[in-house]
């Protein structure tokens, strides 16, 4: 009798998880990766800037899925069957140790990607995993009986039949789409010939291009704690590290608020005004109050040489010619109004952002599966039996951290049990 087969089309972290948990699960099982790169696990490999972010250390699936712009009600019950905890554990037990920064984010302690593709190309091979590179699936045909039924299998033989860019066809009884979320793939085109509403790709975590003379030259300028906010857009207000770069502004603070913001600030042609709070302790009252008793305790200083609201102090020099001061100002010629101003310039700076960059290497869309149409119990279409789906094929997108790694990881490892399952 013929093994079954199932087939993972995708040889990225979710595709690789999968195939390895399915092939764990079900020895008796031919599971094989198509991948049609020449390339495996290509964003492990650049991620973290090489380091690899592998999860984030948020343990309470409550809290989890809150660093989820999209996807985040359905992954709570994932969550429960396979977190980071499992994750962490997973990657121990085959000899590969985590370790957590101080904002949670979790790598290896090799502070190497490298260790992390080692590990799941070791595991998929242990496993059995076949693995096949420059071979992508063009098309998926099947029928919608289930496959779960062995008689009818016996009769009629596996539910899909795969073609292959090599001019190959070949069979399977389960088959996982996990390529990704380009929005060129051509795993999208199979899956809405099943049936499946594929909602719209954009990018996700991107970081912000501005011309400013207030950021000209301070590339490598970072601010510990800002507030961002896209004006006129209530909703997307975000919180933390700030760094200035030579396209613009970058960091945590400005990668999340374009996660939150992917869709409305596409919308918009990435063109809108950000406005940064680059001391958030303070508001316009309470920064014009600190200003002026610094004024009283120093009056014979120089503005520039101190900042007593903590900004950078290159930054301060551009924010206090912004609002309308010398360079050389001393405290004690500074008015009223000209505080008021300066305060303005640090919590309510106002900069035109007109474009996007891709953050680093590690492009991220929101988009994909629409989640209604699956079971995440399973990862299981809820209009094909056998075909399932995982990681950004789906549209779940989180954060900058770790968590579109872990959607990867849990969405990869319970598609992985289903298929072997039968």
């Amino acid at each position: 009798m013929q093994k079954r087969h199932i087939a993972v089309v995708g040889g990225g972290a979710a595709g690789f998880f999968a195939a390895i948990t399915a092939a764990e699960a079900s020895p008796d099982c031919v599971v094989t990766i198509y991948e049609a790169t020449a390339h495996l696990l290509a964003k492990v490999k650049v991620s973290g800037g090489g380091r690899c972010n592998v999860t984030h250390a948020c343990f309470e699936p409550r809290e989890l899925v809150k660093r989820y712009p999209r996807g985040g009600r359905e992954l709570l019950g994932a969550f429960s069957r396979w977190q980071p905890r499992d994750t962490v554990e997973w990657f121990e037990a085959r000899g590969v140790k985590l370790k957590t920064e101080e904002d949670g984010r979790m790598f290896p302690v090799t502070d190497s990607s490298q260790t992390i593709i080692d590990c799941l190309m070791g595991a998929a091979r242990t496993a059995g995993v076949v693995i096949r590179t420059s071979c992508g699936v063009k098309q998926v045909d099947g029928t919608l009986r289930a496959p779960s039924a062995e008689t009818a299998r016996e009769a009629h033989g596996p539910p899909f039949t795969l073609r292959l860019t090599t001019g190959e066809t070949v069979t399977a009884d389960r088959v996982l789409l996990a390529a990704g979320g380009n929005r060129s793939n051509a795993g999208f085109t199979i899956a809405a010939q099943f049936g499946h509403t594929i909602e719209p790709t954009v990018p996700s975590l991107f970081t912000f291009n501005i011309k400013d003379p207030r950021l000209t030259d301070l590339a490598g300028v970072s601010v510990e704690e800002a507030a961002t906010e896209v004006v006129g857009q209530k909703a997307l207000r975000e919180r933390g590290p700030v760094l200035v770069t030579h396209w613009g502004l970058s960091g945590p603070g400005i990668l999340k608020l374009s996660a939150w913001g992917a869709r409305t600030l596409s919308a918009c042609g990435y063109k809108f005004t950000l406005r940064v709070n680059w001391a958030p302790r303070f508001n316009p009252e309470t920064a014009r109050a600190a200003l002026e008793q610094a004024r009283a305790a120093n009056p014979k200083k120089q503005l520039t040489t101190w900042s007593p609201l903590g900004v950078p102090s290159r930054l301060w020099e551009r924010l206090v010619v912004a609002a309308g001061l010398a360079p050389d100002a001393i405290w004690t010629g500074v008015g009223n109004p000209a505080l008021r101003a300066l305060a303005a310039q640090v919590c309510e700076a106002e900069f035109a952002v007109d474009g996007k960059s891709t953050f680093k290497d590690e492009f991220v869309t929101c988009g994909g599966v629409r989640l209604g149409e699956v079971d995440f119990k399973t990862m299981e279409s809820r209009l094909v039996p056998g075909l399932h789906f995982a990681g950004e094929f789906l549209d779940v997108d989180g954060i900058t951290g770790g968590f579109n790694f872990q959607n990867a990881w849990t969405t990869g490892r319970l598609a992985g049990l289903a298929m072997a399952g039968g």
